[in-house]
């Protein structure tokens, strides 16, 4: 019985126990996100606007579309830092810390009173003595923007 509720609320659209509340949106748009930083990772605004469309397509049942989208994401990535973060007994970095900072805009045309100017954050520690490349680069922005994006995620259809 428990099972058959479940899968009859799940695919009538009153709860998606995988995503957010799209209410009565049809179409999602996300456009390009370039990379405004003072530092630039050439494949950073790519890889974050692909990131960011996968998760809201595969949490959601929306369409996503190239204009005219119910929800809309727009921004840009406005920070890309490495900071040394601990030290050794010799006075040298043990450990660096990449943060990754992206302003983000968000339009509901079908609810207005969502829309939103934000900025998300967040960041990986890497050792010192690793080089911010190949699987280290990967690696750590697996992890950041994983984050950012599930945040942004919450911040406009989760109800967070």
């Amino acid at each position: 019985m428990f099972l058959l509720v479940t899968l009859l609320i799940s695919s009538c659209g009153i709860y998606k126990f995988n995503g957010g509340s799209t209410g009565d949106a049809k179409t999602i748009q996300i456009d390009f996100f370039p990379n405004q930083a003072a530092l630039i990772e050439p494949q950073l605004s790519q890889r974050f606007t692909q990131d960011m469309q996968d998760l809201f397509l595969r949490q959601t049942n929306l369409e996503q579309t190239r204009t005219g989208g119910d929800l809309r994401f727009e921004g840009e990535i406005t920070g890309y830092r490495v900071n040394p973060m601990s030290a050794t007994s010799q006075q040298t970095a043990a450990q660096n810390r990449l943060t990754i900072t992206v302003n983000v805009r968000f339009y509901n045309r079908l609810k207005e009173e969502d829309d939103f100017e934000k900025q998300f954050s967040f960041y990986s520690d890497f050792d010192a003595n690793a080089q911010l490349t190949g699987g280290v680069l990967d690696a750590a922005l697996d992890e950041i923007l994983e984050r950012i994006i599930q945040d942004i995620f919450n911040a406009s259809l989760g109800n967070w």
